[in-house]
């Protein structure tokens, strides 16, 4: 038997064509009867056919050729999550929030267990982490420090970019002499949840830039920028030792280059790994939401691995996750990978013109839902994925000019800008998400034919 696939109309802007993709739907894959499998689940969304070790809190593992994260309860887990699941600030928000549930309290109740209704078991980046914690029905969550993008505002050394936070020439201050000090002080805020067996883990950052020319924008910083000369220095230290000499005109190789950002990935986890063991020893660490041209860098992934649990990527520019790229982002470091930020948006959606952000643009809620179904699958047959999370819970408010200048306009969310869901895109959500232990098993059924 075969896959059956289906096209799906896309285009990455409004201005763009639509062109057709192909795309593997729940009921295409082949040989499978989706819910034939009812598989029991731990209160934490981990399967309990597979238990192993419970060590209260939720840790990596390798079962045969697939990687898992197992949950406090020692249950095998994919983490299907959703990110920023928070409420709304804007005004449209905050009356919508009012009018439907009362209160954040309530709004936390009813949002986990609309969650857990579909099958989802988490909450990615940016999400209100101490709402969720105390609802009556939580999911394991996740928390994001910023310790990178914190320092360097504390320093001035950042503007506003759409998508992350711009750093002087791309290049992050992290051999400035007070950087660890700030991490680790920073990092004091992490012992609120070390106890707390829902909490996941712990990104360090979002998207901190690795451009391929990284080494020589360091050696071109200005010296006389105090904040930036231990870059600068820094680099030539570093291509003295590697070359014999640190002149900066001398030619650079490609290998130079990928060895330095390394070096640059090793020193930044090395600090905030520690920061974060020092206050958290339980959780797990997630990385800082790789996305940019480090995800084609052995050497960053390499450093990544020596201190992190599971390397998170927000994994953008594809229709389907190429097997390629997982597989070598975990050879590289050794880890599994989570997929930490993905989505597409509807086109109808009246008022949400989608022209923000780096999500693809399709004609309906349900193409929104079959894409989801194609992109999970891929991560599934991988079989080095041990979750994903959907970008994000709430569509953006065009009238809220606070936000980051990506999410102005666009359809990104799960609900609307009133906390109406969208059935379409649920209910394909709900679908797949209710048989990922299935498929799992499926696929790694398949994989020695």
């Amino acid at each position: 038997m075969l896959d059956q696939f289906v096209l799906v109309r896309a285009k990455t802007k409004v201005d763009q064509p639509w062109k057709e993709y192909q795309t593997l739907p729940l009921q295409g894959v082949a040989g499978l009867i989706p819910g034939a499998a009812k598989i029991p689940l731990s209160e934490y969304g981990g399967r309990l056919d597979l238990r192993q070790e419970a060590r209260g809190f939720t840790y990596v593992t390798k079962l045969g050729d697939r990687w898992w994260l197992v949950d406090p309860a020692g249950c095998p887990l994919l983490h299907i999550a959703v990110v920023s699941v928070s409420p709304g600030r804007s005004r449209a928000n905050t009356l919508a929030l009012r009018e439907r549930f009362g209160d954040e309290t309530k709004w936390a109740a009813a949002t986990t267990q609309m969650l857990r209704s579909h099958a989802f078991n988490g909450a990615g980046a940016w999400s209100s982490a101490d709402l969720i914690r105390k609802s009556p029905t939580p999911v394991l969550y996740t928390c994001i420090w910023n310790f990178m993008s914190a320092f360097a505002k504390s320093r001035k050394l950042t503007h506003v970019q759409p998508g992350h936070t711009g750093y002087v020439d791309d290049c992050i201050p992290v051999f400035h002499p007070q950087f660890e000090a700030f991490c680790n002080d920073l990092a004091r805020g992490l012992a609120a949840y070390k106890d707390d067996p829902w909490c996941l883990g712990h990104f360090s950052d979002n998207e901190m830039p690795f451009p391929r020319d990284l080494l020589d924008r360091n050696l071109k910083l200005d010296p006389r920028n105090r904040d930036m000369a231990p870059n600068c220095q820094a680099a030539r230290e570093w291509l003295a030792k590697r070359k014999g000499s640190d002149d900066p005109t001398m030619p650079l190789t490609d290998e130079d280059r990928d060895a330095f950002r390394g070096y640059v990935a090793d020193r930044y986890f090395d600090i905030t790994t520690r920061a974060i063991r020092r206050y958290d020893p339980n959780h797990l660490c997630l990385g800082s939401r790789f996305h940019g041209a480090e995800k084609t860098s052995p050497a960053v992934f390499q450093a990544a691995g020596k201190y992190l649990n599971v390397v998170s990527v927000n994994y953008y520019g594809v229709w389907t996750p190429l097997e390629k790229d997982l597989t070598n982002w975990v050879n590289w470091s050794g880890r599994p990978v989570i997929i930490t930020e993905w989505y597409t948006k509807g086109n109808d959606v009246p008022g949400l013109k989608n022209t923000t952000g780096a999500g693809w643009i399709v004609p309906t809620q349900e193409d929104r839902g079959l894409f989801y179904q194609n992109y999970t699958l891929a991560l599934l047959r991988s079989r080095v994925c041990v979750g994903w999370h959907w970008f994000k819970y709430m569509d953006n408010d065009p009238e809220d000019l606070s936000t980051d200048p990506s999410n102005r306009d666009s359809n990104k969310g799960i609900v609307n800008l009133r906390y109406e869901g969208y059935p379409p895109l649920l209910d394909c959500m709900k679908a797949l998400n209710t048989n990922a232990y299935a498929l799992a098993d499926h696929f790694d059924s398949q994989s020695g034919q």
